[in-house]
């Protein structure tokens, strides 16, 4: 009967032992794995939004060659940072721009550097242990930017459902910049 118990009690043990390795087996795992899935979903994040930016671009671009009147709609999705419709060139150092950031720990391109993708000038700022990624499409001289019909800025927060951003050319006035109007709808 003792050996018995004392087999028992033995089975009980190596499985609370065998239990605890596997939690700090798990616990390991997660510990590294986390911040890397983060920073591959913040990757994500910014590569959809490059996406937006050149869909954007090119509903701007096709509302010009419409003339005036025309209009498109574009679904932004905005899981993560925000986006910033700058219209006022008083507000902004570079005048009518479309700009998103993001803080992430994910290094998106060389800190401190300017890159383009297409039209899309990129800007990662190292900030302690995170970074800081800028996205900017800079329409300065080239079209006026209003949102709601006004000059001013607006800033697009993250939702969990999409924005409809409508685009429309309402003509140009002196200077000849065709006016590109930006509503949320």
């Amino acid at each position: 009967m003792k050996k018995k118990r004392r087999k028992l009690g033995q089975v009980w043990i190596e499985t609370v032992i065998y239990t605890l390795i596997a939690m700090i087996m798990i616990g390991a795992v997660l510990a590294w794995g986390k911040p890397k899935i983060e920073q591959l979903q913040d990757k994500s994040i910014i590569e959809q939004t490059i996406g937006v930016f050149e869909d954007i671009d090119s509903q701007i671009s096709s509302v010009v060659e419409g003339g005036a009147g025309n209009k498109r709609i574009v679904e932004i999705g905005l899981k993560k940072g925000s986006i910033k419709i700058w219209g006022d060139e008083d507000e902004s150092q570079d005048g009518n721009l479309i700009s998103y950031e993001i803080e992430t720990k994910y290094t998106y391109s060389e800190p401190g550097q300017d890159i383009y993708v297409g039209k899309i000038k990129v800007y990662t700022l190292k900030k302690g242990e995170s970074n800081n990624v800028a996205l900017t499409l800079n329409y300065d001289d080239v079209y006026d930017l209003t949102f709601n019909g006004k000059d001013g800025s607006k800033t697009i927060t993250q939702s969990s459902t999409p924005y409809q951003l409508t685009i429309s050319n309402t003509g140009s006035e002196n200077e000849g910049l065709p006016i590109i109007n930006l509503e949320l709808n």
